[in-house]
């Protein structure tokens, strides 16, 4: 019953995450279980106590007693519940639930959310009831009438996140010996984050390996041995048949002029552009616009 009962829950966050870009829920006592998460779009808090082994980026934490733990959309990663009674809550929430009028700093700068940093916290006893009381609170405006319940909720998971400030982040964890097949999963993740471009006025952030490395708070080099040795591939070869693959889909599927193109694909010039496309297809962009276009 209680793996049914879960399984609704999981049902009804995604449908709620879908209309609302948030959702809140109770973790149910369900161990013996490995969750591998890879949600592009959603922000995760969650609070738990129990004995796990989460797998983060390159890193291997084994935890026990109540943990914190925030997860960031661009790194995937898999959590193994080991000891028979796990309970907890857990929120997920979209960026742009979170700050609607941009009104603050992205969460991937956030010392909580940036990639490369320690996302879990021991919890006391005293500051886990507190810390439930939060996640309770939240619950309750999920399904509550109050016309600023948005409002509310952020202010929740504001003080979720000041309170996790407070405190020390865990640092038992242990280099996993398949270190390089996680960060090049977390580099092939965030280079399928930049894609699709939807509009001329927001072009491709991250066009170099050094912008993913530096992103991702590790080294080049760390970098292009671990997506070398995984893929076969190097990374500078993956970040430029990803760019021509979107070039072709914006070629072919919209009004944009070959300038517009390459602005949006990060080259500075057209003819920085055109040479590139050519030098991986052959051709010229030119030949991919449909007849009469």
């Amino acid at each position: 019953m209680q793996k049914k009962s879960h399984d609704r829950s999981v049902s009804n966050f995604n449908t709620e995450l879908k209309l609302k870009g948030f959702n809140v829920f109770q973790i149910e006592d369900d161990s013996s279980a490995v969750r591998a998460y890879s949600r592009k779009d959603f922000y995760k808090i969650c609070l738990t106590t129990g004995e796990s082994i989460i797998n983060y980026a390159d890193r291997s934490f084994e935890m026990t007693g109540t943990i914190l733990f925030f997860a960031n959309p661009n790194v995937p990663y898999s959590w193994e519940t080991i000891s028979r009674s796990y309970v907890g809550y857990t929120c997920l929430f979209s960026e742009d639930f979170y700050k609607p009028a941009d009104r603050t700093e992205s969460l991937q700068h956030s010392p909580l959310f940036r990639i490369g940093g320690t996302p879990i916290f021991h919890i006391s006893e005293e500051k886990r009831e507190f810390l439930n009381g939060i996640f309770k609170n939240m619950m309750v405006e999920q399904t509550s009438n109050y016309t600023f319940k948005d409002d509310l909720i952020r202010n929740y998971i504001n003080l979720i996140i000041h309170e996790a400030l407070k405190l020390q982040p865990a640092e038992n964890f242990d280099q996993v010996k398949n270190a390089a097949h996680r960060i090049t999963n977390v580099f092939l993740e965030l280079l399928e984050r930049q894609f699709p471009i939807e509009s001329k006025d927001c072009p491709l952030q991250l066009r170099t390996a050094q912008d993913y490395a530096s992103s991702l708070n590790i080294h080049v080099n760390y970098l292009n041995k671990a997506v070398k040795e995984i893929t076969g591939k190097a990374t500078t070869t993956h970040i430029s048949e990803r760019v021509v693959s979107e070039a072709r889909a914006l070629l072919l599927h919209t009004d944009w002029n070959v300038a517009d193109i390459a602005y949006a694909l990060g080259f500075e010039y057209p003819t920085y552009f055109n040479n590139f496309f050519k030098r991986i297809t052959g051709t010229n962009p030119m030949s991919l616009r449909p007849a009469g276009a």
